[in-house]
């Protein structure tokens, strides 16, 4: 699950990092009204679930009242497209109105699990405001990292060594930069993250050290334990067809293809979709199914498709094991009495009572339902329908 820049803000203030005051927004007058209670040069931010808001203009400075209603006019009223919202935008509909501060330098501090060694690890690097990604792909020796012992956390030894290595050695800025650092781990190892960043925590040319960016993301299976956390969801910056499809135990994501797939496993359904690609079609969803899925939740599976308006066409591949193949040919035969197939679904069985469900197809005469051989038959039967 993933919460907005202002919420790991206010979970960073708990936690005693030093965060420059803030207020969150939903309109011009109330981005005016916070202007005057905060003052002086501030920062309005859009708060969506996607990352280059400065280069699409959703980042601004302003140092009036007017040019916090301009700025707030033009991101309550346009879509937001960057590189990772995808071409057709995201709309913004909360912003998070900042005191700016001058910035002498920026520095980056996260913590990931480090699924080769099974353990948390905290990264920090003096290239902070960039993706890390970037760092570690043009300066990999830039990100100092440390491994946390499971059950010690983060320890004192480690702490000094990554401060030592983003080069503070005044007291004050060491006793902040400790701050941020034990910060994110606390949150880290509380909250059962799966990401906790600082980018930047940045150095003021008087001498602060604070943090004016930050990003979380929490494991879903632990969110159980934190209602807390779990109060923070947001489900108007999700997918509402991926919000549909958890609620009935169904792993989806949305692609922007045309070809929608129906699959039981997450590897069968990434090969699905690898073979689509080979095959010259576009993926238009991951939607696996899992292993213990009945015929209510496939045929829900298939309203969730089908809702996609770009999707033109349906390949159900399906290896029958806990999830038999009778029980997808029932869900198909269902779903097309209670929906009714408007595009071509091309269907490929095996495993399981395969027989039984071929024979289910045959005698239930779907139109547009075509059977394919194989996985390789299947792929180029839908890519050319499509």
């Amino acid at each position: 699950m993933r919460i907005h820049e202002y919420q790991a803000r206010s979970l960073l203030t708990q936690a005693g990092v030093p965060v420059p005051a803030s207020e969150v927004v939903t309109t011009i007058d109330d981005a005016a009204s916070a202007y005057r209670k905060i003052g002086g040069q501030v920062v309005i931010k859009a708060q969506v679930f996607a990352g280059g808001r400065g280069k699409a203009g959703f980042v601004k400075l302003c140092n009036s009242e007017n040019e916090v209603k301009a700025a707030a006019q033009f991101m309550l009223t346009n879509r937001m497209v960057s590189k990772q919202s995808g071409p057709d935008g995201i709309p913004v509909k909360k912003l998070l109105i900042a005191s700016a501060v001058d910035i002498e330098s920026e520095y980056y501090v996260g913590m990931v699990i480090d699924r080769s060694r099974n353990v948390p690890v905290m990264m920090v690097s003096r290239e902070g405001g960039v993706e890390i990604e970037e760092v570690a792909a043009r300066n990999p020796r830039a990100i100092v990292k440390e491994w946390l012992h499971p059950h010690l956390g983060l320890q004192p030894f480690q702490v000094a060594k990554l401060i030592k290595s983003l080069g503070f050695t005044d007291k004050t800025q060491m006793r902040d930069a400790r701050i941020a650092l034990l910060g994110i781990a606390d949150i880290f190892l509380k909250y059962d993250c799966s990401l906790a960043e600082i980018n930047p925590l940045v150095r003021t040319p008087d001498g602060r050290v604070m943090a004016i960016d930050a990003k979380m993301t929490f494991d879903d299976n632990a969110l159980f334990r934190h209602k807390d956390i779990a109060a923070m969801f947001d489900p108007t910056e999700e997918n509402p067809l991926e919000i549909r499809a958890k609620q009935h135990d169904l792993s989806y994501i949305a692609l922007n293809g045309n070809i929608g797939c129906l699959v039981n496993g997450a590897g069968l359904a990434m090969s699905t979709m690898d073979i689509i690609k080979l095959h010259g079609g576009e993926p238009a969803n991951f939607l696996d199914v899992g292993g213990s899925v009945t015929p209510e939740n496939a045929v829900e599976a298939f309203r969730i498709i089908l809702t996609d308006p770009k999707v033109k066409g349906i390949l159900v591949n399906i290896f029958g094991g806990i999830a038999k193949c009778d029980v997808i040919a029932e869900a198909l035969i269902t779903a097309a009495k209670q929906i009714g197939f408007k595009v071509p679904v091309v269907v490929r069985l095996e495993g399981t009572n395969v027989e039984k469900a071929r024979q289910m197809l045959k005698e239930a005469d779907i139109k547009q339902l075509v059977t394919a051989t194989e996985l390789t038959d299947a792929a180029q039967k839908v890519c050319a329908a499509v």
